[in-house]
């Protein structure tokens, strides 16, 4: 029987294994549209759907060979079994781990075919999807949202107003991130960069954030950005680096998109970042993908964003988003359902944990790029001494007894009938 010294190298080996494997792999970059696309598109008056099929996407080739790494990641799980057995909790994570992406490859593989949109649906769910038998699904959200979410005019104030350049936003989300994760202002390098090549406003990379370079920012855009793309995407995988043996942390396949992206929703919430145009965006994106699953072209669901509000360059860019890896009539990337979902998953999942004393696990939240189904193991794995405690935590998640007094009153409050609560107060509001 190994001794822990050779457990821990083992588990190591294999983890640096898994995360050279997937280095390779790009999802965004490979299912991207050039620039040509667009163009065409706005110069035929968005009367002709884009020119985008199987060949389109064979101009921009995978940076790998479809078998080999299906090969490579197959021969990781075979070597899992062989050295930590077939049920070996870590084992068991990288191995789910590999057949993802296992399937992201076929994913890619599948780019402007039919099957595309079956794989992003397998590893993204559908906007069909329940959250337990009878529960309403994620298109009954959107409904309910953009019912009550009427509210964008008579909530704007100054801080929406979009007057920073990329430059300023740069500079100025440097400087909350430096103190954040602890910089000083000498020799630190900056963790923001302006990018020419992302469709999203702000992406986190893997150790930096990127600002689009063409728009203009608020302050609330910027405090966004500060507790989404940094505090949860950078210091998820700034935690997931520091960690000595399970080193696959640092890096997610879609299962962890779902719970990076909840996080990071929960965190804009719990820091009152958040606002509903925001939330209006989010749920507007679901609302696209089901049109697009339900038959949709691109044209159509382009003219949907632009009779709710939406100009003509962020409707293209919202449209092409669920359309990116398919074909303009084809079905949608459904990634862009993670947000709401994922944020309905944790919080559920925080409050079933308080509920039942089970406070330990929700700062792994943090820990790397985790999923909610692994939060036991890595319980575990942090009283072995297999993981480190996540360095950059929020204070919210730090300070888990004002967290779990707000979760306790929300157990509460959701046994409440709200139809009801409504005949009660209708004489004084």
């Amino acid at each position: 029987m190994a001794n822990h010294t050779d457990y821990r190298k083992i588990i190591r080996e294999l983890s640096d294994r898994l995360v050279e494997a997937q280095r390779p792999i790009r999802i965004l970059d490979s299912l991207k549209w050039n620039e040509a696309i667009k163009k065409e598109f706005f110069e035929k008056k968005f009367q002709v759907l884009p020119r985008v099929d199987r060949a389109y996407y064979e101009t921009n080739p995978l940076k790998f060979s479809v078998d080999d790494k299906i090969e490579e990641f197959l021969q990781i799980e075979r070597d899992i079994k062989r050295s930590l057995g077939q049920f070996n909790p870590v084992g068991m994570i990288i191995q789910r781990m590999c057949r993802e992406y296992i399937m992201v490859i076929e994913m890619l593989n599948a780019r402007g075919t039919n099957h595309f949109t079956k794989y992003a649906q397998q590893l993204y769910g559908s906007s069909t999807d329940a959250f337990y038998a009878g529960a309403p699904t994620l298109k009954d959200l959107a409904n309910l949202l953009s019912n009550t979410l009427s509210l964008q005019k008579k909530t704007k104030s100054p801080l929406d107003k979009k007057k920073y350049t990329s430059e300023e936003t740069v500079k100025e989300l440097d400087k909350r991130l430096k103190k954040y994760f602890g910089g000083g202002a000498g020799g630190e390098p900056s963790r923001v960069v302006i990018s020419d090549d992302i469709i999203a406003d702000a992406a986190a990379g893997a150790e930096f954030i990127k600002i689009r370079r063409d728009a203009l920012f608020s302050k609330r855009d910027i405090r966004v950005f500060e507790v989404h793309e940094g505090w949860v995407h950078l210091g998820t995988t700034l935690n997931g680096l520091k960690q000595p043996v399970c080193t696959f942390l640092s890096k997610g396949p879609p299962s962890s998109t779902i719970t990076q992206e909840g996080l990071a929703i929960i965190m804009e919430i719990f820091t009152f970042s958040s606002h509903p145009t925001r939330v209006q965006g989010l749920t507007d994106r679901i609302t696209a993908i089901n049109m697009a699953e339900n038959g949709a072209n691109f044209i159509e669901v382009f003219n949907y964003f632009r009779e709710h509000g939406h100009s003509e360059q962020e409707s293209y860019a919202r449209t092409t988003r669920v359309f990116r890896g398919s074909t303009p009539d084809g079905g949608p990337f459904t990634k862009d359902l993670v947000y709401n979902k994922g944020f309905i998953l944790i919080y559920n999942y925080i409050r079933l944990a308080i509920q039942r004393g089970l406070l330990s696990h929700i700062p792994l939240l943090f820990v790397g790029k985790t999923t909610l189904e692994d939060l036991h193991v890595l319980d575990d794995l942090m009283s072995e001494g297999l993981l480190v405690p996540p360095q950059y935590v929020p204070s919210q998640f730090k300070d888990l007894a004002a967290l779990s007094s707000w979760m306790c009153y929300s157990l509460f409050l959701n046994q409440l009938d709200l139809k009801r609560l409504a005949i009660e107060y209708k004489g004084i509001l």
